[in-house]
């Protein structure tokens, strides 16, 4: 399979340079689309074009900075670079200061045109990738479990089937990976929505409040305040071993000691996380209570074994930043992208969200145009660092399958391993790294 040439549309009045600078530019692996004048360019292009425009500015009827403006209302982020004459080099430094992407001063070396252009479709690509993660994180935002990964489609495809069901549930997980989000998806999406779902906890509950207020049978404390509705126990691996004691008692017996001799019943279903089993140890739990209440386990995977959906989730995380913080959403950088799918992530979707914050805040070096950045790396140095993260990505979304990730790419196969090789991407380690 070829590599997908680039497409650029090349708007010039003059035949004879039209013709010139589009063989340039296809002998530059590029595709043209050629136009004679603005107006049919403008029928055209609209603010989804994958690609480049290349215009010159003095044209009959609409000139190419009104050419300029006008796609930039449809698309700010489309890069849009002037042909001028020397007479109309202070118009063109005005045009760069309105969000133009670059000019050229005729007549100008072939190979300076087809650099920009590789230039600016380079930011195209990036820009076209980032508006795609947040359309599709948007479109997937109300199931509230963002990502294609089997695990986290097995587990929304279970959550109507677990929203109705009378049964307790322990989901496991390391922290961070959004334990609470699921548990409260699972309520909402039931006939217990309409009552409350009352979170406790476990960690750090003083014993006082074991004995005098969580198993009273009444009060603003009282595990009956969740009646009809969802308890949630947050860390129950975590919870002392007097509280696992009277939690055990309430999963068996769904009632909580009256003010007299009779039990006080309490309609409620039970919804408990805790840390992995190789996390907590054997014991954090007490048999009596994990045999209880775990009739359903339910495991949410750390993002380092779901890489593939970090960019959607990363797009949902960000774009909710920037709303809440009311900044301007930044553009997702090459460097960025390489951190978000290089590191471990230990912190999980917490951190991510953490990362998001600091981007839309402009207050890490990775965040695009940041000058930390710009110093920091190279041109070449920031298109390697694209590069790997972009075959790294199709590695993980395709489970280390070189065949498919290479067709994912749309590169030969030949440019796939030299590339691997050139980037020191470490093929073996990375399908260790997916079995594991």
């Amino acid at each position: 399979m070829s590599e997908p040439a680039v497409r650029v549309a090349l708007v010039e009045d003059d035949d004879d340079l039209r013709a010139s600078l589009s063989q340039a530019l296809r002998l530059a692996d590029f595709t043209v689309d050629a136009f004679a004048a603005a107006a049919p360019a403008l029928a055209a292009l609209d603010a989804d074009y994958p690609g480049v425009v290349v215009t010159d500015l003095r044209m009959p009827s609409v000139s190419g900075l009104e050419l300029f403006a006008t796609l930039a209302q449809r698309d700010p982020s489309l890069p849009v670079i002037l042909m001028t004459g020397h007479g109309d080099v202070a118009t063109a430094v005005d045009a760069l200061k309105r969000g133009a992407w670059d000019f050229l001063t005729k007549p100008f070396d072939p190979e300076r045109l087809t650099a920009s252009v590789a230039r600016a479709a380079q930011t195209r690509a990036l820009a076209l990738e980032n508006r795609r993660l947040r359309l599709a994180a948007e479109a997937d935002a109300g199931d509230g479990l963002l990502g294609e990964s089997a695990a986290i489609r097995r587990l929304r495809t279970m959550i109507p089937a677990l929203a109705d069901a009378d049964i307790d549930l322990l989901i496991e997980g390391e922290t961070g990976t959004g334990k609470e989000m699921l548990a409260r998806l699972i309520h909402q999406a039931g006939k217990r929505r309409r009552k409350r779902f009352v979170a406790i906890g476990c960690a750090a509950l003083p014993e006082a409040l074991v004995d005098g207020e969580l198993f009273a049978s009444v009060g603003a404390g009282s595990v009956t305040t969740a009646d009809g509705g969802t308890l949630f126990l947050d860390d129950i691996d975590r919870a002392p071993q007097r509280l696992q004691d009277r939690l055990a008692a309430l999963v068996e017996t769904r009632t909580v000691p009256g003010r007299g001799r009779d039990p006080v019943p309490v309609d409620l279903r039970i919804i408990a996380t805790a840390r992995e089993a190789g996390q907590r140890g054997d014991q954090a739990i007490d048999p009596a209570l994990l045999y209880r209440l775990a009739a359903v386990r339910l495991r949410l995977p750390p993002l380092r074994e779901r890489r593939e959906d970090i960019p959607l989730l990363f797009a949902h995380l960000l774009a909710r930043a920037a709303a809440r913080l009311r900044a301007p959403l930044p553009m997702l950088s090459d460097a960025a992208r390489a951190h978000l799918l290089g590191h471990d992530w230990p912190g999980n979707v917490r951190e991510l969200a953490h990362f998001a914050d600091r981007l839309v805040l402009g207050l890490d070096p990775l965040a695009d145009g940041a000058p930390s950045l710009a110093s920091a790396a190279t041109l070449p140095e920031r298109l390697d660092a694209f590069e790997r993260a972009a075959i790294v990505e199709a590695l993980g979304a395709t489970d280390g399958e070189v065949g498919a990730a290479i067709q994912r790419l749309g590169i030969p196969r030949k440019t796939f391993y030299y590339k691997v090789q050139r980037l020191g991407i470490d093929l073996p380690a990375l399908r260790r790294r997916r079995a594991g």
